[in-house]
C-alpha cells in the first residue's frame, strides 16, 4: 500500500507545468549497483509523468567514473557515494552547480539463513563461519564502509583471511544469496524490495560505525543539453519520488537552512 501512495506522489510530478515544454526522448543513467532495485518503479513513474524514456546501466561507482572519463555516453550518474560526482566535477567531466545527494545508504550484514546474523553483530566477533562476503572497498563505497565497521570492533586482522572480496554491492549480496558465503555486508536498500522480503537473518549497521555513506548524483557532460536528463535529476527531488526511496531503506538528507535575508 505504501508503495501504491508513494507511486501516486509521483505522478503528481507530471502537473508541473514545465514539462510540457519537454519533448519525449531518451536519458542513459549510469546508476550504482545498490540502487537497481528503486530505480525500476521510479523509471516507470518517471516515464509516466514525462514520456522521457530511462536506459539503465548498473555497477559499482568505480568502475563508471573509469568509464566516464573515457568517454562512455552516461548523461547522469546516480553514484553511491558524493565523492566520485565531486572529482568529475573537478576534472570538468560534469556539469556545475548539479550534484546533490539524493540518497544516504544503510549497510546491513546479512545472511540468508535464519539465526546466523545476530541483532548485535556479534556474530563477527565469534568467528564461527567460513566465508565474508563484501564489496571492493576500492571501487564500491559500501565495501569501504563494510571495512570500516570491521576496523571500529577490531576485527580486522581476525576476518581478513574469511573476506570473499565482490566487484560491487550487488555481487557480494549474490555471493551471500547463493551460499557462496554464509554472510556478507550488503545495502539494505536490497533486502527491503517492496513484495519481495530477504529472509534469513540480517545486522543493521549503527550508522556510528562508519562515515556516512552519501550517495550523490550529478548530471553528466554527455546530459549537459538532454531536457530528458535535467527532468530526470528534477523527478528524484519530488516528494513522490523520495517517498519511493525512503521505502527501499534509505535515509533522505536532511534540507539545507536558507540563509536569512539581511535588514
Amino acid at each position: 500500500m505504501k508503495h501504491r501512495v508513494a507511486l501516486c506522489g509521483i505522478c503528481l510530478f507530471a502537473l508541473l507545468p514545465w514539462l510540457a515544454c519537454a519533448r519525449a526522448a531518451e536519458v542513459h543513467v549510469a546508476v550504482a549497483a545498490n540502487f537497481v532495485a528503486p530505480m525500476t518503479p521510479l523509471s516507470k513513474a518517471f516515464t509516466a509523468a514525462t514520456g522521457h524514456t530511462v536506459k539503465l546501466s548498473s555497477g559499482s561507482t568505480g568502475k563508471f567514473y573509469s568509464q566516464v572519463i573515457a568517454g562512455a555516453p552516461f548523461e547522469v550518474l546516480l553514484s553511491a557515494d558524493d565523492e566520485t560526482p565531486a572529482r568529475l566535477l573537478r576534472e570538468g567531466h560534469a556539469v556545475a552547480g548539479t550534484a546533490f545527494t539524493y540518497a544516504i545508504g544503510r549497510l546491513v550484514l546479512w545472511s540468508s539463513q535464519a539465526g546466523v546474523v545476530d541483532a548485535q553483530g556479534a556474530v563477527l566477533a565469534a568467528g564461527n563461519f567460513k566465508h565474508l562476503a563484501v564489496a571492493s572497498a576500492k571501487v564500491a563505497p559500501y565495501g569501504r564502509a563494510a571495512l570500516q565497521v570491521m576496523q571500529a570492533r577490531g576485527l580486522t586482522a581476525a576476518l581478513t583471511p574469511k573476506l570473499v572480496t565482490a566487484e560491487s554491492i550487488a555481487q557480494a549480496y549474490q555471493f551471500v544469496f547463493t551460499g557462496n558465503a554464509d554472510l556478507g555486508f550488503v545495502a539494505l536498500s536490497q533486502l527491503r524490495v517492496p513484495g519481495r522480503p530477504a529472509g534469513g537473518s540480517q545486522w543493521l549497521v549503527p550508522a556510528n560505525l562508519h562515515e556516512p555513506i552519501l550517495q550523490d548524483a550529478v548530471l553528466l557532460k554527455a546530459g549537459g543539453k538532454s531536457a530528458a536528463a535535467v527532468a530526470f535529476l528534477a523527478f528524484l527531488k519530488s516528494d513522490g519520488a523520495q517517498a519511493v526511496i525512503q521505502e527501499f531503506g534509505y535515509v533522505l538528507p536532511q534540507p539545507q537552512p536558507q540563509p536569512q535575508p539581511t535588514r
